[in-house]
């Protein structure tokens, strides 16, 4: 067996990430473009590369866009942000967070409870956490 160990220093090696989106705004995939290229990342990737399409930068510690792009989240060009894909049909963007969020504001639970949303009955459901196994 072969073991291949990479490690990364992130001050010498530095690295841009590009989000491909698709026409409905899904992101398809994520790209790694040199440092040196950050600045024109959409035009190295589509011309340069010749991969074509439309590509927007997203960061590993979301500086920029709110959270970090993956496969099948969406681009939001109102707000400049990604979104993890929707949990629900009747789920918003809250615009002030850039999230989304249920219809009805998630209660508190104790610290033995966990609430879960309904879509069905639109409610959430408090239910008891699995018991621990030691």
């Amino acid at each position: 067996m072969v073991q291949v160990s990479l490690s990364l220093d992130i001050k010498r090696n530095k690295m841009a990430h590009f989000a491909r989106i698709d026409d409905n705004n899904i992101v398809q995939e994520v790209l790694v473009v040199p440092d040196e290229q950050q600045h024109r990342g959409e035009e190295f990737l589509s011309i340069d590369l010749g991969l074509g399409g439309r590509w927007i930068q997203t960061s590993y510690n979301s500086n920029i866009r709110k959270i970090y792009a993956g496969v099948g989240y969406s681009y939001n060009e109102e707000l400049d942000v990604f979104l993890a894909p929707k949990p629900y049909p009747s789920w918003v963007i809250d615009p002030t967070e850039q999230v989304w969020v249920s219809p009805i504001a998630r209660p508190e639970v104790e610290n033995d409870k966990v609430a879960i949303w309904d879509e069905e009955n639109q409610e959430w459901r408090i239910e008891d956490l699995p018991p621990i196994i030691q």
